[in-house]
């Protein structure tokens, strides 16, 4: 006789609320190319883009490091929705298409059946406007996320003011609504000079671009810069963000191998972090594509065959999730192209036109200008060490500073059971085998925080990685978690319970020692008592 589980998840569908042939996440030069090919095949498509983002995320620096700079005309998301579509013609473009564009929307999720989703029936993506969250189930997707800054920390990087180049690029260019005014730029890749010509042109100040390395990154960049009267500093590190009442007020700075004395002070009020950018393949990784260590393309990135095609059948990826280089950075119309290429294997996956097996394209040779991801990180968390005092914060959110991350302790308000809780450094845990992020995530809580470890997960692995002797490319992928954007739980559920969720309802609440602090209580202590 067969019994039924009435708790399994197996063979009850979620509460999907619509569908999408092909679904585009992403509005940037690779998501409208996309959606746009899609649309010109005849395909019903819908584009989804997370922008404007709300307010209060922006504070909790989410997607990006926003720094607090961003104007209080963000506020009014019905004002940044036309401002986003002013600012990129394309949008009003896609409409006139026929796409269903949508502004303003965050996938927090995507979802497709494989071990530990077999009772999943296709593909589903988890949306949200802020206020309430559902699932769109569809038929394909291409995933058009692009990047985000990696963070690095120096004695006052917490204050506002200090943020990354993709979050001012954004303020300035896609919201104009980017509060700063005299700029300090860590870093001289590309990024950085783009972003500071943009600055110059938009009437801001740029006091300085400052690179720990001798050797300039985007030396042609660099040039034009100083003709305009920008100053450029090599071998040099900011030591440390001096702040009053709204932020940054100053930065003292330090020639690196000079332990001790800072050289100059340079008055600011934004400190643009262009130290380096990591692909978003979160919702790629919760989704369960495979993902890759490519050193010149950014990191860690999704294996994709020539036609942008994960290891899933019927996901794509497109423009900066898939990859960074040099050369796209400087020109979007290689994002653009990624896009067109992938919407047109959709749609021939869609029609049953592509029978041939997955195979992923082996890494492409680097260009001249193309960097060494691990050797670009590992120089600036040198830097940042060289600089870092006791109460320079890793991690933000969690207060994990080096010595913490390094002694593997545990976090701080559990200080007082020090004598109880058995710590193991990390040249100990090494030795027992395979240092992971994850593991040292939850020793230590870093890149635990609301943020969720936008700031700090890529310099937390290169430290290890230093720490340890281990090559960054060996260093295991830090697990990605849906929801994928931090949500109220208030949009995730009714405030009415529904009769139905009480069914097969543990007595949680019936718990005795609920309130009882962990570590009072013995091994054997916990009783259960059904809640009436």
């Amino acid at each position: 006789m067969t019994r039924l589980d009435e708790r399994s998840t197996a063979g009850k569908p979620l509460p999907v609320r619509e569908h999408a042939r092909l679904l585009v996440i992403g509005a940037g030069p690779a998501g409208l190319s996309a959606a746009l090919e899609v649309a010109r095949r005849g395909v019903e498509v819908v584009l989804v883009d997370e922008h404007p983002v709300d307010h209060a995320l922006m504070g909790l620096d989410v997607p990006y490091h926003f720094g607090q700079r961003m104007g209080g005309s963000t506020r009014n998301k019905a004002r940044m929705i036309e401002t986003i579509a002013a600012a990129d013609g394309r949008i009003a473009e896609a409409f006139e298409a026929g796409v269903d564009v949508r502004l303003g929307i965050a996938v927090w999720g995507l979802f497709s059946q494989r071990p530990g989703l077999r009772w999943l029936r296709g593909h589903v993506a988890g949306l949200s406007d802020g206020e309430s969250c559902w699932f769109l189930s569809f038929d394909a997707a291409i995933v058009a996320t692009g990047r985000r800054d990696v963070g690095l920390a120096f004695p006052g990087w917490e204050l506002p003011g200090v943020m990354g180049v993709t979050a001012a690029s954004a303020l300035l260019q896609r919201y104009d609504a980017f509060d700063g005014r005299a700029l300090a730029i860590l870093g001289s890749g590309v990024e950085a000079t783009r972003f500071a010509q943009a600055a110059l042109a938009a009437g801001r100040k740029i006091v300085a671009l400052i690179e720990a390395g001798e050797v300039l990154r985007d030396p042609a960049g660099c040039a034009d810069l100083v003709q305009r009267g920008v100053p450029v500093l090599t071998g040099t590190m900011i030591s440390h963000a001096v702040g009053g009442p709204d932020g940054v007020e100053h930065v003292l700075v330090r020639t690196l191998g000079n332990d001790s004395a800072d050289t100059g002070k340079l008055a600011c009020d934004t400190v643009v972090l262009a130290t380096g950018a990591a692909p978003v393949i979160e919702l790629l990784d919760v989704a369960g594509a495979e993902i890759t260590f490519a050193s010149h393309r950014g990191g860690y990135v999704p294996l994709l065959n020539a036609d942008g095609r994960t290891s899933i059948p019927g996901l794509f990826a497109a423009g900066d999730c898939a990859g960074l280089f040099a050369g796209k950075t400087s020109d979007a119309t290689i994002a653009a192209m990624e896009g067109v290429r992938a919407a047109a294997a959709a749609c021939d996956e869609l029609a049953g036109s592509t029978a041939k097996a997955w195979l992923p394209t082996p890494e492409a040779e680097p260009g001249p200008a193309d960097e060494d991801v691990e050797a670009v990180r590992s120089a600036w968390v040198a830097a940042s060490m060289a600089v870092a005092d006791a109460d320079t914060h890793l991690c933000q959110c969690e207060e994990v500073n080096l010595a913490d991350l390094l002694g593997v302790r545990p976090p701080r308000y559990l200080s007082g059971k020090d004598g109880e809780l058995k710590s193991h450094d990390l040249a100990a845990l090494a030795a027992d085998g395979q240092i992971s992020q994850d593991q040292i995530k939850r020793l230590t809580r870093a890149g635990m925080g609301p943020c969720q470890g936008r700031r700090c997960r890529e310099q937390v692995g290169a430290v290890l990685a230093r720490a340890s002797g281990t090559p960054l490319a060996r260093m295991p992928l830090p697990s990605h978690r849906a929801p994928v954007r931090p949500l109220p739980l208030s949009a995730f559920a009714e405030d009415h319970e529904p009769d139905v969720l009480t069914q097969n309802w543990e007595g949680w609440f019936g718990i005795a020692s609920q309130w009882e602090p962990f570590w009072t209580l013995s091994s054997d202590a916990a009783g259960t008592e059904e809640r009436p």
